[in-house]
């Protein structure tokens, strides 16, 4: 069920991206940013992979990414700085952010102050959700997003750097076909098991403690 879900959500990406261009990156990383756990590793190494097939520029998807990104985190700093913790705690459980993530979000921006929007940036899952925290605290709008520009262009780069170089040794390398066969059951297991725990920790153990 997890694998054939993860199947379903890549094509879905792929398809986006393949029929909207640039606008479904800007549209992908949009829907990410502002709370939406659609994943920017799966987004940015296709659309690098399609740099390679020479559909996109390296640059302008890295661009259009980090345009994306500054939209969407928008939503999300709006939403925290209009509605505070209180409406991200309600209403947080429909994109699967629990009070736990938010409380360790907010720990990191407390205690680092505006860098964790940097840092935020290029950690997986953490980069979904880092511009709720930012809004509550009223981080000035300006340097908010300086930092978010920063740090997604660092990130989508090298996702996308990525996938276009694996997209170049895919079609010229014949060992990364066999290298492929031999871990596609270890890719798929340990994907399995990260989403399995993902929505474990923010489904289950929220009804544990609603039924508290």
């Amino acid at each position: 069920m997890i694998e054939k879900f993860i199947a379903l959500l890549g094509e879905w990406v792929k398809s986006v991206i393949s029929a909207g261009g640039y606008k479904g990156i800007v549209a992908l990383l949009a829907l990410n940013s502002s709370g939406i756990p659609i994943p920017s590793e799966v987004i940015l190494p296709f659309s690098g992979y399609l740099v390679h097939q020479g559909r996109f520029n390296l640059f302008l998807v890295v661009v259009m990414g980090t345009i994306g990104c500054n939209i969407g985190s928008a939503v999300a700093y709006w939403i925290g700085a209009k509605g505070g913790r209180p409406l991200v705690e309600r209403y947080g459980k429909w994109v699967l952010m629990s009070n736990h993530d938010l409380d360790r979000m907010s720990g990191f921006f407390d205690r680092y102050g505006s860098i964790t929007i940097l840092i935020g940036r290029m950690l997986p899952i953490v980069q979904t959700y880092v511009a709720f925290p930012a809004g509550i605290a009223r981080m000035p709008r300006l340097r908010f997003h300086i930092y978010t520009t920063v740090g997604s262009l660092i990130w989508y780069f090298c996702l996308a750097w990525v996938g276009m170089k694996l997209g170049a040794a895919w079609d010229t390398d014949p060992r990364m076909h066999e290298w492929f066969h031999r871990f596609h059951l270890i890719v798929v297991v340990a994907l399995a098991v990260g989403v399995a725990w993902f929505v474990w920790s923010h489904v289950i153990r929220a009804r544990r403690r609603d039924a508290v």
